[in-house]
């Protein structure tokens, strides 16, 4: 008999849109900033740099500035445009000023870093720390590769978190300090709320300057990897059932009778297959790019792995028996489904399975 996707999924209600405010006449004689700050939720008295509108983003930052910070992050998409102008925020409020005379520009670059990452992206004969264009695609660039090595670290079971924030955490207190933590280290977190807190209404100035790049749909690419798909715990934030943490949920929990056969949800390549300590026997496999975007799946908690990596495998064919490895409560299969490395409700993506 065929079955549904029969779901009990919590609504996840994020922060409501913000309008963009223009700052008063008023500050204008104070010297019109083309670029952008956020730096508190009222705006700051008096015509100084970083002075923020009602909204929060300040009047350092406008729309010319979206197109940049697209740009620097098109190539890993876990960090967003609206991310990376939340870590400038929180690095230095926009302001190219700083007493730090090692630290340079809005991104608080030091000489090494910068003759590592600084380009002239803009184009003015002069790569420059203090150039806002040049230091928003620097700091693509080395947030770039820092999600690639802790999509690694977290792919082998080393570390466990989002990969924004493990990502922002490297940045403040270096990868190798991460993968000693297995997690975001204490000493980062202050940062990443920090971050957080700003991030929305960046989003906000990104969706009031729009590009024509919408994705694929996402309808039912994927075979489902159990003959009955009964989730048990949905994608979004709940309370670890181990834990008691509160913090997302990257993937679906599928319910499943132990040993029951867990079966690859597309075609491709398997990037890893072992033992790890949350997720007990784990398999990841790489499907190649939809629309440009690098599709993968994961499969955990198995008590069975049947796949090597590197190996190849085609829909359907199985990769493992569901069970509770790893942290887990009882047998079931927790399905993700990463997009350019990042989390995405997997349900959208599933047919639903045949009888």
């Amino acid at each position: 008999m065929t079955e549904g996707i029969a779901e009990r999924r919590p609504r996840r209600r994020g922060p409501g849109p913000f309008a963009l405010v223009v700052m008063p006449s008023l500050v204008a004689v104070a010297g019109v900033s083309t670029f952008l700050a956020l730096q508190s939720e009222e705006p700051a008295p008096g015509p100084s740099s970083g002075t923020s509108g009602t909204d929060g983003v300040s009047d350092k930052v406008n729309g010319s500035y979206v197109p940049w910070l697209r740009r620097a992050t098109h190539d890993c998409p876990v960090v967003t445009p609206a991310v990376l102008a939340a870590q400038i925020d929180q690095l230095s409020g926009w302001n190219d000023d700083t007493p730090n005379v090692s630290q340079q520009g809005i991104a608080r670059f030091t000489d090494v870093q910068w003759k590592k990452w600084g380009r002239d992206d803009d184009g003015s004969g002069r790569a420059s720390p203090r150039d806002p264009v040049d230091a928003i695609m620097a700091l693509g660039r080395q947030d770039c590769c820092l999600v690639r090595e802790v999509t690694a670290l977290r792919t082998r079971g080393t570390v466990n978190g989002d990969l924004v924030d493990l990502t922002l955490a490297a940045h403040t207190v270096g990868a190798d300090a991460v993968a000693r933590a297995g997690r975001v280290p204490a000493a980062a977190r202050d940062v990443l709320g920090e971050v957080q807190a700003r991030r929305a209404r960046y989003e906000s100035l990104v969706r009031q300057n729009p590009e024509a790049n919408e994705g694929p749909t996402t309808s039912a690419l994927l075979s489902p990897p159990l003959r009955t798909l009964t989730v048990t715990s949905a994608f979004g934030t709940r309370e670890h059932p181990l834990t008691g943490v509160t913090k997302l949920h990257t993937g679906v929990d599928f319910g499943s009778p132990q040993g029951a056969l867990v079966s690859a949800a597309r075609a491709g390549r398997v990037e890893f297959a072992g033992m790890t300590r949350a997720y007990g026997n784990r398999v990841v496999i790489r499907h190649g790019t939809i629309g440009g975007k690098r599709l993968e799946t994961t499969y955990s908690h198995l008590s069975a792995v049947l796949v090597a990596p590197g190996q190849s495998v085609s829909v359907g064919s199985s990769v493992g028996r569901a069970g509770s490895t790893g942290l887990s409560t009882g047998p079931h299969l927790h399905f993700e489904v990463l997009l350019d490395g990042e989390y995405v409700d997997p349900v959208p993506w599933l047919r639903a399975p045949a009888g």
